[in-house]
């Protein structure tokens, strides 16, 4: 059995990358307190991404406000069944963004963050994702962009609240 301090620094790095996103449950598995099949089964934890159908469920969710697993269902692009978007929603709740409350035989679902910080933690993952943190390359992107038809109202809003933040020392 080799020594750590023979493993190349990088395998080493490689390796704990590996288990901490791909099998977040390991340090478990390793103390004996799961098996590796409740490791393999475990659902993502509450931070990581979302899938594509998980994400659907949620935009369905907050154009909605509160909805049944059947609105929900109606509410989406090429819908699943409606087994499905049960299944997501019990892992949205699971992962603290959805929640429920029982109205009689059904359950009424509506998200646990409030939109705007959704929005926010969302922007702040595609600024960092997409734009290497910078809001310049943000908002030249948005402006520059074929579709966007910027209006002087709209530049001039911008302008203040560029002004606005500067003001206030962000």
């Amino acid at each position: 059995m080799p020594k750590i301090s023979d493993i190349p620094e990088t395998s080493v790095k490689i390796l704990a990358y590996l288990l901490t996103t791909q099998m977040p449950h390991a340090n478990n598995l390793a103390w004996g307190k799961h098996t590796w099949e409740q490791c393999r089964m475990s659902r993502k934890p509450k931070g990581e991404g979302l899938s594509r159908r998980e994400r659907q469920i949620l935009d369905a969710l907050y154009r909605l406000g509160k909805a049944s697993a059947a609105e929900i269902r109606e509410a989406l692009p090429d819908p699943p069944t409606y087994t499905a978007v049960r299944t997501h929603l019990g892992i949205l709740q699971d992962r603290g963004h959805v929640k429920f409350e029982s109205d009689g035989t059904r359950y009424i679902y509506e998200p646990v963050v409030p939109r705007d910080e959704m929005a926010k933690s969302v922007m702040d993952g595609v600024l960092q994702t997409f734009f290497g943190g910078s809001i310049e390359r943000v908002v030249s992107t948005l402006i520059d962009s074929e579709e966007s038809k910027v209006t002087d109202a709209q530049l001039d809003r911008l302008v203040e609240i560029i002004e606005q933040a500067r003001r206030e020392g962000r």
